[in-house]
């Protein structure tokens, strides 16, 4: 199946964005009458049939719409984007891909890259959505600064900040998540969160966790901060 992104569907006809219907009309070769299958992006799957079709333009007539349940776990990752902007992107990808609510790049202490480009990283989470064949599309926020992140409300979430301090016990991620409780996890730059931050974390409720014994790249931290998620929401 090839999955369509189709942000403000709402009528009973659509027209595919121009970079869609490229895909549609020489990639895949589709015709008049063949059926499409669309997101919204919010839990939305739409088939539509094509009424008419070219590079620019594509436009199909909605012939069934169904709400698809939850897809993946109530799970932010907040964490400081990479030097090499690369790895934050592999990062963005593949947590799309393995699924969770929202990616927050944030500013820290230590931060080593303190701008981003929003509109590719929310590209790349599009791609990555229907890759996976996802109907729900991570949220991915713009650069946040620590402070304004940790004192946002998260109501009962299970809020952990991941550090490399060894003098303090640390409980493994795995055994601080809760099944079908939302969950918010924070992963720091390439030199960790300062002892200024994860006090200021652990007074706003965060509590201290570890990700194992191996000493992770900051994007591969967070990706198995979400694999940790999503195994223990199965």
């Amino acid at each position: 199946m090839q999955l369509f992104y189709a942000p403000d569907i709402s009528a009973d006809h659509y027209s595919l964005s121009e970079e869609e219907s490229a895909h549609c009309s020489k990639v895949l070769r589709s015709k008049v009458g063949d059926i499409l299958t669309l997101t919204d992006g919010k839990g939305g799957r739409f088939e539509g049939r094509i009424v008419s079709i070219d590079r620019k333009s594509t436009v199909v007539e909605i012939v069934n719409r169904e709400i698809v349940e939850r897809e993946f776990p109530d799970l932010i990752v907040a964490c400081a984007p990479t030097k090499n902007i690369d790895r934050f992107e592999w990062f963005v990808e593949k947590s799309v891909e393995v699924g969770c609510k929202g990616i927050v790049p944030l500013l820290c202490d230590h931060s080593e890259r303190r701008v981003i480009k929003e509109e590719r990283l929310k590209k790349i989470a599009v791609s990555a959505m229907k890759q996976s064949l996802k109907f729900t599309l991570t949220e991915v926020e713009p650069m946040c600064g620590f402070d304004d992140f940790i004192t946002r409300n998260f109501g009962d979430a299970v809020k952990a900040i991941a550090h490399c301090d060894p003098s303090e016990d640390k409980r493994l991620l795995k055994d601080v998540v809760e099944k079908g409780r939302p969950c918010v996890v924070l992963i720091g730059p390439e030199g960790d969160f300062s002892d200024e931050e994860v006090a200021k974390a652990k007074k706003a409720g965060f509590k201290s966790v570890s990700l194992g014994e191996s000493r992770l790249r900051t994007e591969t931290a967070a990706l198995s901060a979400v694999m940790t998620v999503s195994l223990i929401n199965q």
